[in-house]
């Protein structure tokens, strides 16, 4: 029994060599795919990059102050898609008192904002709409912009 133990021997250095390039090739493979996914992921949340331009807050001729204009620019290299626009008069942070108002309209009507160009919404107060009443003097409102593919901008604005 001893003897037959002796005798036996390992796998040809051929073969080892053969199976070691086999176990790299496929961990090399792997590794692309994974690196990949994560980099085109990541560019196209990165590709709408979103600056506030320009906000202005109006009043009516009839001195009821009804509408705020929000300029936004996109200086990424990719269009972005605008689905969704939230505001509070108090911070950011508390998530809870973030309103989602439906009583805006922008410009371009479809909401997207090409590559280094801009968009105008137009946030309306009052008239019964979710916004209500109408913006206050001096108070500082805090807006977050929600794109199509995810990534959001949030900025303050402090009515004159």
């Amino acid at each position: 029994m001893i003897k037959m133990l002796s005798s036996r021997k390992g796998i040809s250095p051929i073969l080892a060599t053969l199976l070691l390039i086999v176990i790299a090739v496929g961990a090399i493979m792997i590794t692309y795919a994974w690196v990949i996914t994560f980099t085109t992921t990541q560019t196209q949340q990165a590709g709408a990059v979103l600056t506030v331009e320009n906000v202005r807050f109006y009043e009516s001729t009839s001195g009821a102050k009804n509408r705020t204009d929000i300029t936004i620019r996109n200086t990424g290299t990719a269009d972005g898609k605008i689905v969704a626009v939230y505001w509070s008069s108090s911070s950011l942070s508390n998530l809870n008192k973030l309103t989602a108002t439906t009583d805006y309209t922008m410009d371009p009507t479809t909401g997207v904002v090409s590559s280094l160009s801009s968009l105008k919404i137009t946030v309306l107060w009052g008239a019964g709409g979710t916004t209500g009443g109408a913006w206050t003097s001096g108070t500082t409102y805090y807006f977050k912009v929600v794109t199509e593919a995810g990534p959001f901008f949030e900025f303050t604005a402090k009515a004159p």
